[in-house]
């Protein structure tokens, strides 16, 4: 066995509201003889508290959403491991915990089918003005808005990972032309692959699957291109996007809607793309369902112990 001082911080949201004594897939970790430190409950620690809670010789670090600074990294002598329950890095200072010789690792793949089916939900009530119509029977009015099918559109999925797969598979089954641009993928059978060019002026509806860059993919030049009307999801990175040029193809109907799950602050300022009635802003619902979050954690968990691993029993 472990030394028992040997700890482990765990301060994702879910799992830190919930107790973590009432998380069945962290039990692995207490087998082994972790300790377990808890975050804030059911909120993220800012960097203040990470450095502290980093400080009490954490061994291992289950991450959630909060950035991780190198200012927190340097707080943190024992740390060996950090394990996401998700499958982004860019909260975290990599060059700084390389430099510590702190691995990292994500849970990846973990929240494909939540975010993909939240995805898929999106285009459809866009398509459909859902939101539109449910407000309009809850006034006692009868304004409906004729809306389109998916299997008469083409769709655009920029980024063909196991979320842009799933994506590309769902809307080809309702009969969709599926366009897919991804470096990485040189061809697929769930979609034609083309560049992000022809991706943009040919897709009736386009999705985002994938990381950030240094410069937002869609771009006024970007919308320009689109064809009037069409309908952009992002379920990825809010970097992925320039705002003010959405909120400007929205106001002129370039863009028809936009529809969007990820943000820089969690919860996000709300500013006038937000509130444009065009816009339909969640508060990060992809992964957020019980089949993803137990992957996730499970995941995470197993990352831990595979990283901590010459140390445990």
């Amino acid at each position: 066995m472990i030394a028992a001082r040997e700890r482990i911080l765990v301060t994702p949201r879910s799992l830190t509201s919930a107790g973590l004594e009432n998380v069945p897939e962290l039990a692995p970790l207490i087998e082994a003889g972790y300790e377990l430190l808890p975050g804030p409950p059911g909120r993220t620690p800012d960097e203040t508290e990470l450095s502290d809670l980093l400080s009490q010789d954490v061994v291992g670090y289950l991450a959630g959403v909060e950035p991780v600074s190198a200012e927190a990294l340097r707080s943190a002598p024992a740390l060996r491991v950090i394990s996401r329950n998700g499958v982004g890095t860019d909260a975290i200072d990599m060059s700084a915990a390389a430099a510590a010789g702190i691995a990292v690792e994500v849970a990846r793949a973990a929240n494909a089918p939540g975010v993909a089916e939240l995805t898929v939900l999106h285009m459809l009530a866009a398509l459909r003005d859902f939101d539109g119509a449910v407000a309009a029977v809850r006034a006692g009015e009868w304004d409906r808005t004729r809306g389109g099918e998916l299997g008469n559109r083409t769709v655009g999925i920029v980024g063909l990972g196991a979320i842009g797969r799933t994506v590309a598979a769902v809307a080809a089954s309702f009969g969709a032309d599926v366009l897919a641009s991804d470096p990485f993928v040189e061809q697929s059978s769930l979609a034609r692959m083309v560049d992000t060019a022809e991706l943009f002026s040919s897709s009736d509806v386009i999705t985002l699957h994938s990381p950030p860059g240094d410069r937002p993919l869609v771009d006024a030049d970007a919308l320009r291109a689109l064809r009037h009307g069409a309908i952009l999801i992002n379920t990825a990175r809010s970097s992925l996007v320039d705002d003010a040029a959405v909120l400007d193809a929205l106001e002129s109907g370039r863009l028809g809607a936009y529809a969007v799950d990820a943000f820089d602050a969690e919860p996000p300022a709300l500013t006038p793309l937000l509130r444009h009635p065009r816009c339909r802003p969640t508060p990060h619902l992809g992964g957020f369902t019980e089949e993803s979050m137990h992957r996730a954690v499970s995941l995470a968990v197993d990352n831990l112990l595979r990283g901590l691993g010459s140390e445990a029993a």
